[in-house]
């Protein structure tokens, strides 16, 4: 017997539609391990999957199961289970035996214990050359796709043809993405890494001032550098946000499970002390599942695509997405260390390729810009034309340059809304539903395109 997955669920949890818009089922008999297989062409998913047998590598042939996908009635069944696939791809858990935190993974994590014992003894430009060594390789990667994966939104968007197909409306009302119908959201953040870095950091808000944009500090609790309760309230002060940045930034936070959870006590505890309601990992070394563990409202250490990261992989998709209570909110914009340093790129060539990717997605443009490489005049003045022409998207209304603590708000916020029939269209009610705006995915030509719905005015 086919099982319906959760009513619509996962367009429920990404659009906020009415939960009874189309019920999709999953076909009987999918195949008993997860592998690599296509719905559609160039649409990459990860999972089990039925009439075909899945690769395990995203090298090998790929299956394509669309043609699989039918229609009976208002009902679409599916070749395979959308939320096994999104949870897949928001997890790496497409990476195998090279996940974070598997045995096989020992090894690295060797390298890494061995390279960061001896790093405060190399020169800079040593550390620079073995980094290029190791990420020398990038290129090559097929999969995540560079710069910005957008896989997970593709596939909502193929389910939104089917779905619409299906029930013959041509439209579905939902809830738009940001508040006050903005086309699209960026956040900028900062990780403090060494003394001189947060030395810099009044400078720095200086520059974002200048630009009207306020960012977010994650800072390293322990042994990196002292911190005084005066520094972190002059950030506070000026309207900027602290998180915690790790807790030693030794990268040795995922050695294993135990000592995860013995740093995650230290780090909940300062989490407390500084009043932070986020976190990241040094280096984005992360095991999502892991961080359930943490005792904060939301968590930024999982990239989009990580070609030019220690740990590859990436969660594939621009929004951010739930990871039991703890909301992720993704980097989906290369760190200026890579920029700079791996791509010796001083320019916004790829960071203005990142954001009108991530636009047409309407998604989050969330990056990581470290006072400690911004202190010279060169890459300051690459980071100030990068704020400058956030500022200017901001002004022609086609951002919001938001916190992560206010994004994390809002995203929560839109969860727990909901449409009602309100006579001939829909109403929104919940809390912050005077933010939120109605909007319609379109079938266009066989293609998804979205309209938000003006704000009536009161004569």
């Amino acid at each position: 017997m086919n099982q319906p997955t959760q009513p619509g669920s996962l367009l429920t949890d990404q659009l906020r539609c009415p939960d009874d818009f189309v019920p999709f089922t999953v076909a009987d008999h999918l195949s008993p391990r997860a592998g690599f297989f296509q719905f559609g062409p160039g649409l990459v998913c990860f999972g089990q999957c039925a009439a075909a047998v899945p690769a395990p590598s995203f090298s090998d042939r790929l299956p394509d199961v669309l043609l699989q996908a039918s229609s009976r009635g208002a009902t679409v069944q599916l070749p395979f289970d959308p939320l096994q696939v999104v949870e897949n791809l928001r997890h790496e858990r497409y990476l195998g035996p090279a996940a974070p935190g598997h045995v096989a993974n020992k090894t690295n994590r060797l390298i890494r214990k061995l390279y960061y014992l001896a790093r405060p003894c190399m020169p800079v430009s040593f550390r620079k050359h073995l980094q290029r060594r190791y990420l020398s390789d990038w290129e090559q990667i097929q999969f995540p796709a560079w710069p910005v994966d957008c896989t997970v939104e593709n596939l909502i968007e193929r389910l939104l043809v089917l779905a619409l197909q299906a029930s013959g409306s041509g439209r579905l009302p939902f809830i738009w993405f940001w508040p006050e119908g903005a086309p699209s959201c960026a956040s900028v953040t900062h990780d403090v890494e060494t003394a001189a870095g947060l030395d810099f950091c009044p400078q720095l808000m200086d520059l974002n001032d200048s630009f009207g944009i306020k960012s977010a500090f994650q800072i390293v609790p322990e042994d990196r550098y002292p911190i005084a309760p005066e520094q972190l309230q002059a950030i506070r002060d000026r309207g900027f946000e602290i998180n915690i940045h790790d807790l030693k930034h030794d990268g040795n936070l995922l050695a294993s499970h135990d000592e995860f959870l013995r740093r995650a006590a230290e780090i909940n505890r300062y989490g407390r002390q500084f009043g932070a309601r986020g976190f990241r990992a040094a280096v984005l070394y992360r095991n999502i599942d892991w961080y359930r563990d943490l005792d904060f409202s939301y968590d930024m250490s999982v990239p989009t695509v990580a070609h030019l990261d220690p740990q590859r992989g990436g969660c594939c998709t621009v929004f951010p997405f739930f990871n039991g209570r703890l909301l992720e909110l993704p980097v989906t914009m290369s760190q200026d260390y890579a920029l700079y340093h791996m791509l010796n790129d001083y320019s916004t060539r790829i960071w203005m390729q990142q954001i009108a990717l991530i636009r047409e997605k309407h998604g989050l443009m969330k990056m990581i810009v470290h006072p400690d490489y911004n202190i010279d005049e060169k890459p300051r003045r690459v980071y100030a034309e990068l704020l400058a022409h956030l500022a200017d998207l901001r002004a022609r209304g086609e951002t919001w340059i938001a916190l992560p603590a206010e994004i994390d708000v809002w995203w929560r916020q839109r969860h727990a809304m909901r449409l009602v029939p309100h006579g001939d269209s829909w109403r929104i009610e919940g809390p912050g539903s005077e933010r939120a705006r109605l909007a319609y995915a379109i079938l266009d030509s066989g293609k998804i395109r979205y309209e938000v719905e003006p704000v009536a005015r009161v004569n």
